[in-house]
C-alpha cells in the first residue's frame, strides 16, 4: 500500500502534482487570491482512493487517464464537465464516471470537496468472468449510475475501502485483502453503471453464449435509439427469443430491454438539450418528443431523477 499527501497554495505546484498523480493536465484558477489544494491518497497496485479539497475555482483539461476514474462530490460543484459526446454538471451526492479511460476530458471544479477513485479497467473484465479466449473487455457505457440508490451504494463501498482498508497499511498490504477489496470495488462499479456486462452464464451445451447476445442487444439499442424499436426487434438482433432476452437483461443488468432503450434515449435528449439554443426556437417538448417522450410531465420527472435538475434549466444552460 502507498499513501501520499499534498497541501499547497501554489497553482504551478498543484498542476505538477496532479499531472504526476493522474495524467498530464492543464489547470487554471478562477478565484483570484485563493489557490489552496489539499489531497490525500491511499492506494494499492490496482486501485486508489483520493480525497481532495479546493478552496478556489479550478478549470482542468486532462489527457486520457488509461484508468477508470470515478468522482463522488461531497461539497461544491463540478461544472461544464465534458468529454466526447457528453457535457454534464455534478453536485453534492453525485457519483460520476469522469470519462472512458481512452478519452480526454475537461471542466471546472468550483470550491469543492470531492473523492476521486481510480481502478484498472481490466478489473471489470476479471470480475465479470469475461477474461477468457475470444471474450471482449467489459466497458462502462454511461457516465452516471443507473439510479440514485446505485450511486449511494457505490459511494458507501468507496467510503468503506477508504476508511477500513486503505486507512490501515497492515491490512491493505495483505495480498488477499487487497485483491478482495479490488474485486469488491469492481463488482460495485459494474452493479452501479450501465455496461457491456460480459458475466458468462453457461448455456445448455456448456458454452458461454449469453454475453455475446447481450453485447448484440446493447449495440442494437445504441444504434437504433432514434427509431421505433420493439422488444422483438432487439431480440431478433440478439438472435434469441424475447423471453431469453428479457431474462438475460434482468439477470445481468437488473433492468429490462425497454428500460435500457429509455435510458439511452434520455441520454440523447440530455445531450440535445445541452447543445440546443432556445433563441433558435428549441423547446424541451420538441426535444423530448424527438426521442420518444410524448408526455412532458413524465419526461421532466424522469430527467430530474437522472440529471438532478429540470430539463428547462439544462436547455437554458443553467
Amino acid at each position: 500500500m502507498a499513501t501520499l499527501d499534498f497541501d499547497s497554495a501554489d497553482l504551478a505546484a498543484t498542476e505538477a502534482f496532479l499531472s504526476d498523480a493522474y495524467a498530464r493536465m492543464r489547470i487554471g484558477n478562477g478565484t483570484p487570491g485563493s489557490s489552496r489544494a489539499r489531497i490525500h491518497r491511499g492506494s494499492t497496485d490496482t486501485f486508489s482512493v483520493d480525497e481532495l479539497a479546493l478552496d478556489f475555482e479550478m478549470s482542468y483539461s486532462v489527457t486520457p487517464l488509461g484508468r477508470i476514474c470515478l468522482c463522488v462530490v461531497h461539497e461544491g460543484t463540478v461544472r461544464n464537465h465534458s468529454f466526447r459526446g457528453v457535457e454534464d454538471a455534478f453536485g453534492p451526492g453525485d457519483v460520476a464516471l469522469f470519462a472512458p479511460p481512452d478519452l480526454p476530458y475537461s471542466g471546472r471544479i468550483c470550491g469543492a470537496r470531492y473523492n476521486i477513485t481510480m481502478l484498472e479497467p481490466d478489473l471489470l473484465t476479471q470480475v465479470a468472468g469475461a477474461d477468457g479466449p475470444g471474450q471482449r473487455p467489459v466497458r462502462l457505457t454511461g457516465h452516471r449510475p443507473h439510479s440514485a440508490d446505485d450511486a449511494r451504494r457505490l459511494s458507501r463501498t468507496i467510503g468503506y475501502l477508504r476508511d477500513h482498508v486503505l486507512a490501515d497499511p497492515d491490512i491493505a498490504d495483505q495480498p488477499l485483502v487487497a485483491s478482495t477489496a479490488a474485486q469488491h470495488l469492481a463488482a460495485s462499479v459494474l452493479a452501479a453503471f450501465p455496461n457491456t456486462m460480459s458475466e458468462a452464464v453457461p448455456g445448455p451445451d456448456g458454452t458461454d453464449t449469453r454475453p455475446a447476445m447481450l453485447r448484440r442487444a446493447l449495440a442494437y439499442i445504441d444504434d437504433h435509439a432514434g427509431e421505433p424499436v420493439t422488444v422483438a426487434d432487439i431480440a431478433g438482433a440478439a438472435r434469441v427469443t424475447v423471453r431469453a432476452l428479457q431474462y438475460a437483461f434482468r439477470r445481468h443488468l437488473d433492468t429490462t430491454p425497454l428500460a435500457q432503450l429509455r435510458r439511452v434515449r434520455l441520454a440523447h435528449a440530455h445531450h440535445d438539450l445541452l447543445a440546443a439554443d432556445p433563441a433558435d426556437g428549441a423547446t424541451v417538448t420538441e426535444i423530448a418528443a424527438r426521442w420518444g417522450f410524448y408526455h412532458p410531465g413524465r419526461f421532466a420527472s424522469l430527467y430530474r431523477d437522472t440529471y438532478r435538475r429540470a430539463p428547462r434549466l439544462a436547455l437554458a444552460g443553467e
